[in-house]
């Protein structure tokens, strides 16, 4: 059933990134389950794989939606009476983007560890500076860029986005080392996959000292510093290939709540403030020296 719809239309008209995607969960559900009737497939059964992945709620989600596309094909090609699928909810998803960001110490710390010259560098400031996901980063090359823009096609939504070249990425490009088709390269030159720079990415920076970062953090702490430096949800959209406003609101929003408390925190500070404006008790019913409730609270 899973050889047939990988010949199917529904299948075929999912993005290449997606079709990968779901290949990989189809290598595993054929591995374990390969040999069951596909009758035999319940709810309960689905609900216990998903729950299965609990810890990682994005894998979770990604089986849950590969499941439902290949019995929903089933179904409609009536392969199945009953679609498993059906009525089992995804996981939850956690507050906020789930990676973690990159702090501007992880950067330094990975740039004194990588300097100009390495591939590495090249790696770091190709995520920093255009906010590309891996799987268009590994893409990106000179045959995208002119007038120092790029201009390129996300490979999760297909979203065109264009992004300037910053002076800071044009100069790590101009040393280099680059590949012929694309920025980011292997030891020989030659252009990676996603997968393959996800580990090779991964292993540069716990080299930095810097475990457990990924390249989907450089992103954030990216998108961050655009916020942060006064962005707009249509501009973070515009740059990061984001649509629905659910994704750059978040920064934005961020943003927003860390400014209006610097705000806060220079009023409270300023002269006639809350040390001037505190009401101040007079000594007896209901006031306490401040050294009697440090002794105390000892």
């Amino acid at each position: 059933m899973c050889l047939s719809y990988r010949l199917s239309a529904s299948y075929l008209a999912l993005s290449p990134a997606t079709r990968r995607q779901r290949d990989n969960i189809f290598l595993h559900v054929i591995k374990s389950a390969g040999a069951e009737p596909y009758e035999k497939i319940t709810r309960s059964v689905i609900a216990a794989s998903r729950d299965a992945r609990a810890n990682t709620p994005a894998a979770a989600r990604n089986f849950l939606n590969t499941m439902r596309g290949l019995f929903q094909w089933a179904h409609e090609s009536s392969l199945v009476t009953n679609n498993p699928t059906v009525g089992v909810s995804p996981p939850k998803q956690r507050t906020g983007p789930g990676f973690e960001a990159w702090t501007p110490e992880d950067v330094a710390a990975y740039e004194k560890r990588w300097p100009e010259g390495t591939k590495e560098r090249v790696w770091l400031h190709v995520l920093l500076y255009t906010g590309l996901r891996r799987g268009d980063a590994v893409r990106l090359g000179k045959q995208h860029i002119r007038d120092c823009i790029a201009t390129i096609k996300t490979e999760k939504n297909g979203a065109e986005v264009n992004i300037p070249i910053l002076d800071t990425l044009a100069h790590t490009l101009s040393v280099g080392p680059t590949g012929d088709l694309a920025f980011i390269c292997g030891v020989k030159g030659e252009p990676l996959r996603k997968e393959s720079f996800g580990n090779l990415f991964r292993a540069a920076c716990n080299a930095a000292g810097l475990n457990g970062k990924s390249a989907h953090g450089v992103r954030k702490i990216g998108a961050t510093l655009a916020a942060e430096a006064g962005a707009t949800v249509a501009q973070l959209e515009a740059w990061y290939g984001w649509t629905g406003g659910r994704m750059a609101s978040h920064y934005t929003r961020t943003a927003n709540n860390k400014t209006l408390a610097v705000e806060l925190a220079k009023k409270l500070s300023s002269e006639g403030s809350v040390n001037n404006k505190r009401p101040h008790l007079e000594k007896g019913e209901g006031s306490k020296s401040k050294t009697s409730m440090v002794s105390k609270a000892k």
